[in-house]
């Protein structure tokens, strides 16, 4: 019988393994791909995180963290940590230790600035831009909590945009929400993004309660280090609101002719104070300042900076739907 079987040959030039479907990766292989992650960051910002001990009137008064971001050994910490300590103890990962003193705090943000006094250059961090953070991603925290150096907790960033109430009582906008692991002695160490950047300080954990910690977002931790290295303090301008950040609805960007999908939405005026004087109402969403777009808190506490005090300033808003430009003068804000 005669055979008519099709008979095919496959040369090993015909042979594309491309084509083949990919077998799901195995659990070690992800859980390889994740710790490789983690180990990579921190072997890039731990360096960085330094312990810093606190003396106040000549006795030992705690400890926390901090992240050195130059190499002449600038360090970034929170103000609870430093306040009225003119001098602290820098401990490295790698056992040396340094004197350092306290160039500024701003106990609105609960940041502080102090300048380590090495003979050598230090190891640095980088800020990211936390603008660009989605809840979600990946938050490797490290410091020295309890005492135990060169600690490192990982989590997600939970939520963006929340408010923290610092120690003297004023609100701190934009923070960061993460699940990371954080204990006493966090406190002024770096939130890092699997991209090995700085996306915030570590500021505060809520006492009794599991997986709710905050930073606060590296864009702000940038805009207080400037004013803390030109000025030792903040010099800040203020319109006398108070505020949270809003979502725009796409029929009133469509109608009011805008291109972003929030603002700053004005809860209420100080009487008498500059916003009450130019004719802003509590309802208003701020969109822009000195046609700068404003998008979020930190956008606005960026742009009221010091170059704006007494100068007439245009805020871009929407009213009823509609948008309008009214003229500020923002005043030095004063006092804590």
């Amino acid at each position: 019988m005669l055979d008519v079987t099709p008979r095919f040959v496959l040369n090993e030039d015909d042979f594309d393994s491309s084509t083949l479907p990919l077998s799901p990766a195995s659990d070690g292989a992800l859980l390889d791909a994740y710790s490789l992650a983690v180990t990579d960051v921190v072997e890039r910002v731990g360096p960085a995180v330094v312990r810093l001990n606190v003396r106040r009137h000549g006795r030992p008064s705690g400890s926390g963290s901090g992240v050195i971001l130059s190499p002449d050994g600038l360090i970034l910490t929170n103000s609870h940590v430093v306040q009225g300590s003119a001098r602290v103890g820098v401990q490295m990962p790698d056992g040396r230790h340094f004197d350092a003193r306290l160039i500024g705090d701003d106990p609105d943000t609960d940041l502080a600035l102090v300048h380590a006094e090495p003979p050598v250059s230090l190891p640095t961090g980088r800020l990211g831009d936390s603008g660009l953070l989605k809840r979600g991603q990946i938050a490797v925290a490290i410091g020295n909590p309890l005492g135990f150096e060169a600690t490192v907790t990982v989590g997600v960033i939970s939520a963006l945009g929340r408010s923290l109430r610092a120690k003297n009582g004023r609100l701190i906008d934009d923070v960061i929400q993460t699940d990371a692991a954080l204990n006493p002695g966090n406190s002024g160490g770096a939130l890092v993004s699997s991209r090995g950047e700085v996306i915030g300080i570590n500021s505060a954990m809520i006492m009794g309660a599991q997986g709710i910690s905050f930073a606060v977002a590296s864009n702000t931790a940038s805009f207080v280090m400037g004013g803390l290295i030109r000025h030792g303090r903040v010099r800040r301008a203020s319109i006398g609101i108070a505020a949270h950040p809003a979502v725009i609805a796409r029929r009133i960007q469509v109608a009011a002719d805008v291109d972003q999908a929030a603002g700053v939405m004005v809860d209420s005026v100080e009487g008498g104070g500059a916003a009450d004087v130019a004719g802003i109402r509590a309802g208003d969403i701020i969109v822009a300042v000195d046609g700068t777009r404003v998008s979020g808190a930190d956008d606005l506490v960026r742009l009221l900076a010091e170059d704006k005090i007494g100068r007439p300033t245009a805020f871009g808003l929407l009213r009823n739907g509609r948008r309008q430009v009214i003229e500020v003068t923002p005043r030095e804000r004063r006092g804590t």
